[in-house]
């Protein structure tokens, strides 16, 4: 495949271009999900529920970081913006989200997601409402783990014309944001105290799949598997600073801004890097690993800045995007998109929701 160099474009004429695609798509989405929904209910009504939950977890909105990633990587490697491949990708990589996010709801227990109850409350509630047999809380979330399943379909018929190099990233991570999830749940599930385990997990549930595996998409279905390293070289780094800020905004942020409860990877007894250095530092913390009793949320948090754990993370996001913007520095990309990588490094790594 021959690829015909774009002329270098200023910052803002790049991000209006990218969202004119982010727009596509939007209505990509919409259509797909609206036929499907149309399809089945004219089957029967009940069976267009799980597609209702994948309407309603994709129109509240969020970063459409990876789709965002996703079209950076493939215009600044040369991809033609007519490109329908690329749309269908970016809306593919949304759908995904809304499978991991659906389905994460239920393993945390969360209550809420983008500021409105989540998809296993919404059903559950609705059972209860309406007088169903059965168990509410069973109903609820066996059919939120359906419309995550679904949502993977989807994200799969999306992909149908990937060629072979773009399939098999895909695939990779599909399986990493699988494996990664679980990992998570094992290490909670387990108290395995392990700094280094911790920082794994967060790249391969989260820093790959957010960023550096989108980024690689774009630039593999432009042509220039060439840029793979170069994007390696700053997603890797700045998905991790990405999945880092998360956890503090967890810790010390609050329901108000994150749209989702606060609290809840302790709550959940979830291992994250501040819990493993906290443990390293502190007994208190490593006493509450062995008991039954729900986590001291507001001890944890004294306790991560007693010890210069917080402060600790920080330097440790400050660090990573700095090792990201310097691989990005040396990549053989126009200015513009160089400074727009910068801008959006900033961006992912220091957002505040």
């Amino acid at each position: 495949m021959t690829i015909i160099a774009t002329r270098p474009t200023s910052g803002t004429e790049l991000q209006q271009t990218r969202q004119d695609l982010l727009d596509q798509v939007e209505q990509r989405l919409d259509r797909f999900t609206d036929a499907e929904r149309a399809r089945w209910r004219g089957i029967n009504p009940r069976a267009a529920q799980p597609i209702a939950a994948i309407i309603d977890m994709v129109s509240r909105g969020g970063k459409r970081l990876r789709p965002i990633f996703c079209l950076s990587g493939f215009l600044a490697s040369g991809g033609a913006p007519e490109s329908p491949v690329v749309v269908d990708a970016a809306a593919a990589l949304e759908l995904l989200q809304a499978f991991a996010l659906i389905q994460d709801d239920v393993i945390d227990n969360s209550a809420l997601r983008r500021g409105a109850p989540t998809i296993h409350v919404q059903q559950a509630d609705e059972h209860s409402a309406r007088g169903w047999q059965g168990e509410a809380r069973r109903f609820g979330e066996g059919v939120a783990v359906l419309a995550g399943d679904l949502a993977l379909v989807y994200a799969d018929q999306l992909t149908f014309d990937f060629a072979p190099p773009a399939r098999r990233l895909w695939n990779e991570m599909r399986t990493e944001l699988i494996i990664g999830q679980h990992l998570d749940v094992a290490v909670a599930a387990e108290a395995v105290v392990d700094a280094r385990l911790s920082r794994w997990i967060a790249v391969c549930k989260s820093g790959r799949y957010s960023i550096q595996r989108p980024l690689v998409l774009g630039a593999t279905l432009a042509g220039r598997l060439d840029l793979a390293d170069a994007f390696e070289g700053y997603g890797l780094p700045l998905g991790e600073a990405f999945q880092l800020r998360d956890d503090l905004m967890d810790a010390f942020g609050t329901t108000a801004t994150a749209g989702k409860p606060a609290g809840l990877d302790f709550a959940e007894r979830k291992m994250t890097l501040l819990l493993a250095l906290a443990v390293e530092r502190d007994p208190r913390i490593r006493d509450l690993l062995g008991g039954d009793d729900p986590w001291d949320g507001d001890l944890i948090r004294s306790v991560l800045e007693e010890t210069g754990v917080r402060a600790t993370v920080e330097r440790t996001i400050a660090e990573l995007v700095d090792s990201a913007v310097t691989s990005i520095a040396a990549a053989d990309l126009d200015n513009a998109w160089k400074d727009e990588f910068t801008r959006l490094a900033t961006l992912v790594a220091y957002r505040d929701r």
